[in-house]
């Protein structure tokens, strides 16, 4: 589902000549997110603590899923990696539609914020469910609005800002998440978050598998994810993941459940 920005103004086909038509604004644009916040508000999925995850990633986090009411952070290698069809070539918008896999599946609503480069068709193949996927992907200067709106009527919301915000904006939409009861999770790419996340995922060591010297197809690209944050999360955690795999999925690199489990010293 996809949401027209908020900043553009609608077009009126009306014929030419004097009229006292209005076009809708942002005003009525954001009344839309509303509606769509509130037909979408988690109902008995609400009282359910935690938000699952996929298997491969669950060992990143200190519940083994995501809690409901947290803030999670995800920044991506400053050297790439290429895309993905999912965007982000750092790694860090796959790894954020990555933590939608589950959730969606198990019927939770779910919305980007400010991704304008989704490839519908890899976030399927990803797992996605793309039924239960509201996209507004050039917000414009009320991305912090409509992000807070849409926290107020779906389980996960992925935010990708557009610069550095000020400090009390970030805390407004942190407490948002919090009151709401939702999922925040943060693409903040080398623009920064000023407000410590609940969990940090920091996404290196990109590398791509299966070309050879100018021969050959992609069949993979393998990354390290370090997960960081307060209380249980405070001890790094470090795993290797197929992200994609060669099916287009989330994939671990090692083990029998295909997790390494590697504890980094504090």
């Amino acid at each position: 589902m996809f949401v027209s920005s908020p900043d553009r103004q609608g077009v009126d086909t009306a014929p030419s000549g004097p009229s006292t038509h209005k076009s809708p604004g942002p005003e009525r644009d954001l009344s839309s997110l509303a509606l769509l916040a509130e037909r979408t508000r988690p109902v008995s999925s609400s009282q359910t603590r935690l938000i699952p995850v996929l298997a491969p990633l669950a060992e990143l986090l200190p519940d083994g899923a995501l809690r409901r009411g947290s803030t999670i952070l995800i920044t991506g290698s400053p050297a790439g990696g290429g895309g993905t069809g999912t965007g982000g070539g750092g790694g860090d918008t796959s790894m954020a539609l990555a933590l939608l896999v589950a959730a969606s599946r198990a019927g939770s609503w779910c919305a980007l914020v400010g991704v304008d480069d989704l490839g519908a068709v890899a976030a399927h193949d990803m797992g996605i469910d793309l039924g239960r996927l509201a996209v507004v992907p050039r917000p414009g200067a009320a991305w912090a609005e409509t992000a807070s709106l849409l926290l107020g009527g779906v389980d996960l919301v992925v935010l990708r800002p557009p610069f550095r915000p000020r400090p009390a904006m970030a805390r407004k939409l942190v407490a948002r998440t919090r009151e709401r009861r939702s999922v925040l999770v943060i693409v903040a790419g080398r623009s920064g978050w000023p407000d410590p996340p609940d969990i940090r995922l920091s996404v290196d060591d990109l590398r791509w598998e299966g070309a050879g010297s100018g021969e050959g197809y992609l069949s993979g690209r393998l990354m390290t994810l370090t997960a960081t944050g307060r209380r249980a999360s405070a001890r790094p955690r470090r795993h290797h993941l197929w992200l994609p795999s060669a099916a287009g999925t989330v994939a671990g690199a090692d083990g029998d459940d295909g997790i390494t489990d590697t504890v980094v010293p504090a």
